[in-house]
This record gives structure tokens, sequence and C-alpha cells, in this order.
């Protein structure tokens, strides 16, 4: 059976162009199911054939998982590796019958995604000092996540050919491999040629061996994803904003005041660069809840 997984991972790398992250996550799904499985059944992993995998030992293992205390997105997550897998041997003719087909997915409660208030955003992209590299740096990089909605780790691989601050656009490589253009408002522009001119060339003297990253850490190298955070971090505390923030929130901030200010959905689907609809339908969500809480604070009669 870990011969069949191995196959998949490949499939999934090379046809479906997945993340690293994407493969890692489905591997350890997968191989979890297949120790399961083979414990319940009393045969060894190596030994396990597709076609001893019922929907019957699916839904044990969809209990244990419950038992155990997972949460219903994790099970879900877990179960949609689980089809993924079981198509894909379908397609290669190794099964004649997905098990999954009987195996009822779990209903997963959406989160309405949390966002800031455009005065909160203005504070924190304002906090960061413009008189040191690194303070340039900060505020470039969180004028960009608020001006293009990129995620953390579309930022830190942007390359200096990725930018063009002419015509204000950015070339981003998201989930999937799959690219897109997005623009940049002028803040942004603006924030990013004071750090390209005054802050990253300071950064970059701090290196011997030169990146092509747009973002550099202390030492001169691409930052990671975990700086950022650190980043955000330390701005929302200096400026103390009750809500716990990440960079996630600083996108769907992005997204709510986009809508909020007539948006169509489609346009911020294509900016955001969700594969599909549903996923940026949520913050229509978002954009109601606003709606409703203005109108308490401010209908007399609300």
């Amino acid at each position: 059976m870990y011969n069949y997984v191995d196959d998949f991972m490949v499939y999934l790398q090379v046809e479906k162009n997945a993340s690293e992250k994407t493969l890692q996550s489905y591997q350890t799904d997968l191989f979890q199911m297949v120790d399961f499985i083979s414990a319940e059944i009393n045969i060894t992993p190596e030994n396990l054939q597709p076609d001893r995998v019922d929907h019957l030992v699916i839904r044990k293992f969809l209990a244990e998982l419950q038992r155990r205390g997972l949460s219903r997105s994790t099970i879900a997550r877990k179960l949609a590796a689980m089809r993924t897998f079981f198509r894909f041997l379908c397609r290669e003719e190794v099964i004649t019958r997905n098990p999954l087909i009987e195996v009822a997915t779990p209903k997963v409660e959406k989160r309405l995604p949390q966002f800031l208030y455009q005065d909160d955003i203005r504070n924190l992209i304002e906090a960061p000092e413009r008189n040191t590299p690194r303070g340039l740096r900060d505020r470039a990089i969180l004028e960009t996540l608020y001006a293009s909605g990129i995620r953390v780790s579309e930022l830190v691989n942007l390359d200096m050919t990725d930018i063009d601050l002419n015509t204000g656009y950015v070339r981003v490589m998201g989930k999937g491999a799959k690219e897109r253009v997005v623009p940049l408002g002028q803040f942004a522009i603006n924030a990013l040629k004071a750090y390209l001119t005054h802050g990253r060339t300071r950064l970059a003297c701090r290196s011997k061996e030169p990146s092509e990253a747009v973002f550099l850490n202390k030492a001169g190298q691409r930052i990671s994803v975990r700086s950022i955070r650190d980043i955000v971090n330390k701005y929302v505390r200096k400026i103390s904003i009750r809500q716990r923030v990440s960079p996630h929130i600083i996108r769907h901030s992005f997204a709510t005041h986009l809508l909020d200010a007539g948006a169509d959905l489609r346009t911020v689907q294509e900016l955001l660069g969700h594969v599909k609809m549903s996923t940026t339908q949520i913050y229509t969500h978002v954009t109601r809840e606003h709606l409703k809480e203005v109108y308490k604070k401010a209908h007399p009669r609300a």
C-alpha cells in the first residue's frame, strides 16, 4: 500500500503541481490511514492491497479520529486526501470501485474570517520607523500585504523581477504553481520605492551572496514566513490592538474592505487567487455582519 501512496505523491507533484506542504500533509494522512486499516484487519502495511479497503473500515478510521478529539475540519481534510487517493487508484485501474463513495463528508462549521477595521490597518502600517532599513522594510511589507492581499508565503517568495513599480503590478506564484498578476496601490508603491532605495541596499550589503528576494532579513538573505509573523506581532503590540492579528488577517481585511467598497466577488476571487468562488463568498458574510454591527451602533431604534 505504501508503494501506491508513493505513486500518488508523484502524481500530485508532477501532474497537479502540488506544493511541498500539500504533499507532506497528504502523505501523513494516508500513511496514518494505512497503519490503522492494517492493524484493523490484522495484516502488515506492506501486504495490504487497496481492494481490501472498504467503506466500513474507512468509517471505523474516521470514528477513531473523532474519538481522539480531532476537529471536524481536520477530519474533513484527511477524508479529502483519501478521496483523492482512491480516485487516483480508480483512474489507474488498481481498483474497480471507490470505497469512499459510500462515506459522507462531515459537516464543517464555517468560521467567519477575522479582519481589521481601516483605522486599525492604517495605524498598523504607520507603526514602523521610516529612518532605518528595517523600518522601511517592515512598512513596505505591511503596505504590500494590505495593498495586494497576497499570502505571506507568496510575499516571501517575491523576487526583484516579480515587481514592476512603473506599472504598479506584482507577479505572484500562488498555490499549485499558479501565476497571477496583482495591482499595487500608490501607498504600497511609494513604500516599496523607499525601501528598495534606502533600505534593501543596506540590508543586502550584510550578505556575501546576493539574493534576488525583494524582502531581506537582517543578514541580507530572503526573509522567512516566521519572521513576517514576528514583524506583524511586533507592531500589533506597539499600537495595542487587542485582537490576535496574523498576516492572513491582513489578507482577510484586504478582501473585506474591497467588498465593503463595492467590488464584485469575481474580481476579489481573481485578486486573492482562489480557485473556487465558494472560498471567496465567505467574505460576503463578513460584510453582512459588519453592516449589521454598524446598523446596531448607528440606528436609534436598532
